[in-house]
């Protein structure tokens, strides 16, 4: 009874709450789960509330059903009674063997270890997100940079056309006639 996969893969989801159905419990306490049913009637006041246990509906157990390929469930008369953790806890006071003992810390360890597990893997889940987000922004970082260069290489370009322009324009101007240099001395008076 100490395999804990074992007791997880009898843990359901059901109404956004785990839980662990009668005939399962039964099956692991070495019950019929009719004894399990009287033993919970007669100390209801300790499973009252859906925090400890509540009867399924008739959709509930046949989508239920549905979910689990080969059902060795057999007809029932009644829905199975549905118990969360703290009902589960509840039925160790109930149900007072050694078998009951014995079977209900394994329960609470699967329970803890899937809630450890779910813990881990939200917080798994948001450090991906942030990381996601974070590449996201690296990504948009990267484009808008790459389009600064763009724009930086364009204007640049620009400017090299100017000056390249202007260049040319000056070289393609007419040399303005130069004057006659002055000689270099002393000037003779013109003698006439």
């Amino acid at each position: 009874m100490n395999d804990i996969t074992v007791i997880q893969n009898k843990i359901y989801e059901i109404r956004g709450l785990r839980v662990m159905l009668d005939f399962d419990l039964a099956a692991l306490y070495q019950v019929e789960t009719k004894r399990l049913k009287e033993a919970v009637r007669r100390n209801i006041e300790r499973f009252e509330g859906d925090e400890f246990m509540f009867d399924l509906t008739e959709k509930e157990y046949a989508d239920l059903r549905s979910q689990i390929a080969t059902s060795s469930w057999g007809g029932r008369r009644y829905q199975p009674f549905a118990f969360t953790e703290l009902g589960v806890a509840m039925l160790s006071s109930v149900l007072r063997s050694n078998t009951a003992i014995l079977v209900n810390r394994a329960i609470m360890k699967a329970f803890v270890a899937m809630r450890n597990y779910i813990a881990t893997t939200t917080t798994l889940t948001a450090e991906l997100s942030e990381i996601r987000a974070k590449l996201a922004l690296l990504e948009r970082t990267d484009e808008d940079n790459a389009e600064a260069i763009n724009d930086l290489s364009e204007d640049m370009r620009r400017e090299l056309d100017n000056i390249y322009e202007a260049i040319a324009a000056l070289s393609i101007k007419t040399p303005q006639a130069r004057k006659q240099p002055r000689p270099i001395g002393f000037k003779k008076p013109d003698t006439k």
